[in-house]
């Protein structure tokens, strides 16, 4: 839950920024890049956990705090770290594409909607459409709401299931690298990519996609629809923060 926390706050400053420094034509590059930026800052938390939950699978474990030992004994902290490379490559692209997605899917969402009241419009009005077809769309409150939980849970399994799909090879090499340990079973992502063409060959790479596009699909959903309604119920609160806080400044100042 804190890589997920870090993620997500590190991601949306930039994203503003960048959009608000960019033209609106490239919202695409602010998206990818505070994807980018956010995975980045939490991967120092998730790899750890990563390496953690991945050797507890392999059966040779029975806790956590154990593997975190042994792990620290036998190869250092940096062993916490292991496969960092294979996970930034996984990890940076997955989060760059599914935040990107989503917000472009959200997007191209509100201007079809647009364009399906437009045509609904013209339809009511048809002989009159550009004078009575501005104040139809201004009362309709489909044309000013915000997208709802469905929608926004449907737009975020959507993308996420998308993404799951086309980092499937990068989600395969991480957990190979990972799981190795000190065996050094691999010199390092090239060689691991290259052995397994050699002794599995490469429909591999491919292997649990279903599994991983249900499981991400589902993960997104919940994941985009709790951030959306948590960032319009802060934002609901936000002028309220706001009067309490100038009404502090004036009891200061008495």
């Amino acid at each position: 839950m804190k890589a997920y926390a870090v993620r997500v706050g590190v991601y949306e400053p930039p994203k503003q920024t960048l959009l608000t420094s960019l033209p609106e034509k490239f919202s695409a590059l602010a998206h990818l890049t505070a994807g980018i930026i956010g995975g980045a800052a939490s991967s120092l938390i998730r790899v750890p956990t990563e390496v953690v939950k991945q050797r507890m699978q392999t059966g040779q474990f029975a806790s956590a705090p154990n593997v975190v030992r042994l792990i620290i004994a036998k190869e250092g902290f940096k062993g916490l770290y292991a496969g960092y490379g294979s996970f930034l490559l996984r990890d940076l692209p997955f989060d760059a594409i599914q935040f990107c997605m989503y917000e472009q899917l959200r997007i191209g969402y509100k201007i079809a909607r647009k364009i399906g009241l437009e045509i609904c419009g013209w339809r009511i009005f048809p002989n009159c459409y550009f004078s009575a077809f501005p104040s139809f769309l201004e009362d309709n409150p489909l044309a000013r709401r915000e997208l709802n939980d469905l929608e926004t849970a449907m737009i975020g399994a959507f993308a996420g299931a998308i993404t799951g799909a086309i980092t499937t090879p990068l989600d395969v090499i991480k957990t190979r690298v990972m799981v190795q340990g000190s065996t050094k079973q691999y010199k390092g992502i090239c060689d691991c990519v290259g052995s397994i063409m050699r002794e599995e060959g490469s429909r591999i790479f491919f292997k649990g996609t279903a599994l991983r596009v249900l499981c991400i699909g589902i993960g997104g959903s919940i994941f985009f629809g709790v951030l959306e309604r948590t960032k319009q119920m802060m934002a609901k609160r936000r002028p309220i923060d706001m009067k309490k806080s100038s009404f502090l400044e004036q009891d200061s100042k008495l």
